[in-house]
């Protein structure tokens, strides 16, 4: 492979390339803001937590089981068509919640995720349209950029929201959150000429539709899922056990450096071509994150601990990476939209589930308890890697 056909800039230069993805990197800044202003927002405005996590837990609920169906027609009609009237949907509840502050902001908030355009998966959708053929080698490396795009934004994104919120200025927050997804959404519905073209026929969407039903796509959300219960596992147990050890200052640098390095493994992973095929590939980064989990509820300190999160989250991007791709190889393309949709709203129903049981578990035993579903949900992703790896043979 010629030297000039690896690493991220030949994949830029290639035409719209570069405007698209740059486009849908800074919408996803503006979704990731969201949910966090919602929280912050809604508190400011009624002083009750009860309130803002309604409404939070209904715009992520909406989301994930409303977005395989909004994917679907996009997918029918296509991106161009679709997605300026998701985007006007999705501004106007947002503009309800800013205008509201009891039930209807609640209401308005469900609509507002039940709408929210997933920029990720158009985005991933036109790179599978643009490589296609000959350049199909390139996937891996462009759903690595398009990880590094994700890891950022949901590193940038509530930061600045917690940071506004706490100087009083929650609505501002919201308002610059639904302009990013504004601004990237509409720029990137724009651009027609990258987008994949739309299956019109009733026959030819029902033919495709069925890869959907196929074993390989049903184990690779079911893995999803499973990587769902990791991110739900360390979302809580990491606070938990920096609250309990009595530093909880520490939790903020240890999420912290478990984000930078998920973002440098992930840039470095796309960096260069792997002769492994996809399947081994995702069998030999499972395992390490397996291996590397174990450490988890034998933390003694914050500092173990931290030490043992950066490495347990190294393995994730590539993962994350190697699931796209095969979800790319699994079904047909005129339903990769709701594939890569149905793929995240598997990993959100995950997070949800494992969040709530390690909640339950610090309550019940110790922080230990909630961080041993880390290894828990490795040895979970371990087995399907390996029952998709030899359903291959």
């Amino acid at each position: 492979m010629p030297r000039a056909a690896t690493g991220y800039r030949p994949l830029l230069r290639a035409p719209g390339a570069a405007a698209f993805f740059l486009t849908a990197a800074v919408g996803r800044v503006g979704i990731a803001m969201t949910g966090v202003g919602l929280v912050w927002l809604l508190h400011a405005r009624t002083s009750s937590y009860g309130t803002a996590g309604l409404a939070t837990a209904g715009f992520a609920l909406a989301e994930a089981l409303i977005g395989p169906h909004l994917a679907r027609l996009v997918d029918r009609f296509g991106q161009t068509r679709v997605l300026p009237f998701s985007l006007l949907a999705h501004g106007v509840a947002i503009a309800g919640v800013l205008a509201s502050t009891t039930t209807a902001a609640i209401i308005a908030a469900t609509c507002a995720g039940a709408v929210v355009p997933q920029l990720g998966a158009l985005s991933a959708a036109r790179w599978a349209h643009l490589l296609r053929g000959e350049r199909a080698g390139e996937l891996p490396t462009a759903f690595s950029l398009e990880s590094l795009a994700n890891a950022t934004a949901f590193l940038i994104g509530p930061v600045l929201v917690t940071s506004l919120g706490a100087v009083g200025d929650a609505a501002l927050a919201s308002t610059i959150a639904v302009a990013l997804t504004l601004g990237g959404g509409g720029a990137l519905a724009a651009q027609g000429r990258t987008a994949p073209p739309p299956a019109r026929e009733q026959a030819e969407r029902a033919r495709i539709g069925r890869t959907l039903l196929q074993p390989t796509f049903l184990l690779l959300a079911l893995l999803n899922l499973a990587i769902g219960l990791y991110f739900g596992t360390m979302g809580v147990s990491v606070s938990s056990f920096a609250i309990g050890h009595g530093v909880p200052g520490a939790a903020a640098p240890i999420i912290a450096a478990s984000s930078l390095s998920g973002l440098l493994s992930g840039w470095l992973y796309g960096l260069r071509r792997h002769p492994a095929p996809p399947r081994r590939q995702l069998v030999i980064a499972t395992a390490c994150l397996t291996g590397a989990a174990l450490l988890l509820p034998l933390a003694p300190s914050a500092i173990w601990l931290g030490a043992a999160v950066v490495v347990t989250e190294a393995a994730v991007p590539p993962r994350l990476v190697l699931l796209n791709v095969l979800t790319e190889k699994a079904v047909h393309p005129g339903v990769l939209t709701q594939a890569f949709t149905w793929n995240n709203s598997a990993s959100a129903a995950g997070s949800a589930l494992a969040a709530s049981l390690a909640g339950r578990a610090a309550d019940a035993w110790g922080a230990s308890a909630a961080l041993a579903q880390a290894p828990a949900a490795g040895l979970i992703l371990l087995i399907l890697s390996l029952v998709l790896s030899l359903a291959a043979r």
